[in-house]
Order: C-alpha cells, then structure tokens, then sequence
C-alpha cells in the first residue's frame, strides 16, 4: 500500500504567522467594505431593482471568463490565495478609488469648462490612468514580494486578466444597472456589446502592465527591468484610453477601433501567450532533465511534463484507470515538478536573496514528487 505524499511546507514563526493572519482579516474586512460602499453607490444611482439586475447579469458569467485565464495556465498554477486576492483586489479596492479620482476630475472638468467635456475628460483621461493605474498595482506588489510566484510573461497576464476580471465584473454591474432602467432592448444591448463583444478588454489592457513586469522578470539586462513594466502600463493607458474615445466621439469609430485594434490586439496576445508556454515548456524541460538523467523520472514522465498535450493526456489517462484520485494525484505530481523546475530556473537566474534555503526547498520539492511518483507507479 502505498503512503501518502508529504507536503511542502514553508516554516514561518508564530509571531510572523500570526502577523500575517491578522493582516488578512484585516484587509478582508477593508475589503468588504469598499464593496458594500461602491454597491451602495450603484443602488442609489440605479435603484435596487436595476442593481440587483445588474449585479445578476454582470457575476453569472465571471467563472466562466476566470476558467478560461486559468485554462491557459497550464504548466505552473498560480496559488489560489493570489488569484483571489488579485480578482477581489479588482473588484473592491480598484473601483472604489478609480469613482472617487474620477468623479472627482469630472466635477472639476465640468465647472471649468462644462457637463459634457467634464464626462468626456473623465472616460478618455481620468478612467485610463486610474483605473489601469490602479489595476497594475497589485500586479507591482506580486512582483515585487513574490517573486516566487511571479516567473514570467504568462504569470503576468494571468494576474493581469484575474485583476481585471474583477474591475470589470464591478463596472458592468453600474453599467448593467444603469440599462436596466430603461427598456428590455437597451439592457440587451449593453449586454451584447459588454458581455459578448468586448468582455476581454479590461484584462487586455492591463495584461499590456502584466507583459511588461512578466518580460523585467524574464531579463536581466537592467534597463529591460526598469522600461518594460513602465513601457507596459502606459501601453495598457494608451488602449484604455482610444477604447473609451472611440465610444466618446462616435458610434462608427467605436466600430472601426474595435476591427481595426482591438480584434488584431487580442490575437496577438493569444500569439504572446503561446510564445509564453512555449517558454515554460522550455524552462521544464531544461531544468528537470537532470531528474532523467539520474533515473529520478522515466523517460515517459518527462516527456509528458514538458508538452501540453503530454500533461492533459497523462491525466486523462489517469482519470480513466484510476478515476478522480488518480487524476488528482498526477495533476499534483505535474505541478509539483513545475515548481521545481522553475525554482531551479529562479536559482539560476539569481532571483532569491543570498541568504534564502534553495537547497531545502529543493529537497522538499523532490522528497512531495518521490511520494507521488510511488503512488502513481503502484496503481
């Protein structure tokens, strides 16, 4: 009978845990405030019938958007706790701060000039800078204190759509509140043209931040590390902002923007996110090569770790001779062998402070595997 596999677990103090967890609470509790606030906001412009409208059409097909992100994510899972903290980060936090900046600069707009430049500077001005300012900074902080976590290009754009999945989650409800009001056809438009033709754009202009952090963390030429994330947040400004003109000034170039930019942008993020895993796979293959060399992993092991279509096809293949714990157990071995060959990766590449314990993490990581691959090899 084989044992269980143990688990890698990352020793911290009591005191730093309990720090740590009180913090949580904490900003849990902020929070769900800004997001009782910003809903309170909505309801008294929209009404309650119109915002619990619009909260039921703009939630229902978020984990349908967020399962395809993480779809794409398919050599190294980000850690659940980061996923959540970047959706509800976009959700609560981002849109709070962005109405007050940008009801702000409407008002001051509007009684230096008038009502309709001061909506205008708000969509084409304020709504940019902040809102995007304000979604690439929880994208700053994984980067900067995870880098653990925070590999590369696809790392950044999965934190980017998650953060933006929840920015636009929220703003739909105001949007989706505010049709509500009107008639059935003004409400099935807004969701025609929101939910159907353009429910990626908010993660596509701020992947443009993702690419850049993903790119610095990828170099190590410093003047890549210092442009390219700054490069990136003004490229995810500079489409926020010709998104929001073209909707400002005119129905037809709102159409033309979207053929013409939009359609072409995301294909080439889709042509980045495969150049993206085609990295990763790279980076999986080359650093878990010495683990076949040694005998540690038989040749078919690692020739399905460093393939997409290897990955997808062991665990399907698990899932039908040992049902959903077999499954289970080879979707942990595939992740737990990315994680250590992208520690490996970070080690080499000189990304953890001089005094970090590489080594035992390694063994940790080699000691979770040797468990796991006991198990599997047993059935």
């Amino acid at each position: 009978m084989s044992t269980p596999p143990p688990t890698i677990v990352i020793r911290t103090t009591p005191r730093i845990s309990a720090i740590r967890l009180v913090l949580a609470i904490f900003a849990g509790l902020i929070a769900l405030f800004l997001g009782l606030l910003v809903l309170l906001l909505i309801g008294i412009e929209t009404g309650p019938v119109a915002l619990l409208l619009g909260l039921l059409t703009a939630t229902i097909p978020v984990p349908i958007y967020i399962a395809l992100v993480l779809w794409v994510d398919r050599y190294e899972a980000e850690p659940l706790w980061m996923l959540a903290t970047a959706f509800f980060w976009g959700a609560l936090f981002a849109p709070f701060f962005a109405f007050l900046f940008n009801t702000a600069n409407a008002a001051i707009v509007s009684t230096l000039v008038n009502a309709a430049a001061g909506e205008a500077f708000a969509a084409v001005v304020s709504a940019p800078i902040v809102e995007e300012t304000g979604k690439a900074l929880i994208l700053f902080i994984f980067f900067f204190w995870k880098k653990d976590e925070f590999d590369g290009v696809l790392d950044g754009i999965v934190y980017a759509s998650i953060t933006a999945l929840g920015f636009a989650m929220t703003e739909n409800i105001l949007y989706y509140g505010r049709a509500a009001q009107g008639d059935v056809s003004s409400l099935t438009g807004t969701l025609i043209v929101r939910g159907f033709f353009a429910p990626f754009s908010h993660p596509l202009f701020t992947s443009m931040t993702g690419i850049g952090l993903g790119l610095a963390r990828q170099s190590n030429n410093l003047a890549v590390k210092i442009l390219t994330p700054i490069v990136g947040l003004l490229m995810a400004i500079f489409m926020h902002s010709l998104w929001n003109g073209s909707a400002v000034l005119n129905g037809l170039l709102f159409v033309l923007v979207y053929i013409v930019v939009m359609i072409p942008a995301f294909i080439i993020m889709l042509v980045v996110i495969g150049f993206a895993l085609r990295r990763e796979g790279q980076v999986v293959r080359e650093y878990l090569v010495i683990d076949l060399e040694r005998g540690f992993l038989t040749a078919e092991e690692y020739k399905q770790l460093g393939s997409i279509m290897g990955r997808m096809g062991s665990s399907y293949n698990e899932f039908s001779r040992s049902g959903l714990k077999g499954w289970r157990a080879r979707r942990r071995f595939n992740q737990l062998a990315s994680e250590l060959a992208f520690h490996r990766n970070r080690v080499a590449r000189g990304v953890y402070a001089a005094d970090a314990d590489v080594l035992s993490q390694e063994t940790a990581y080699l000691h979770a595997l040797q468990g796991l691959i006991n198990e599997l090899r047993a059935r």
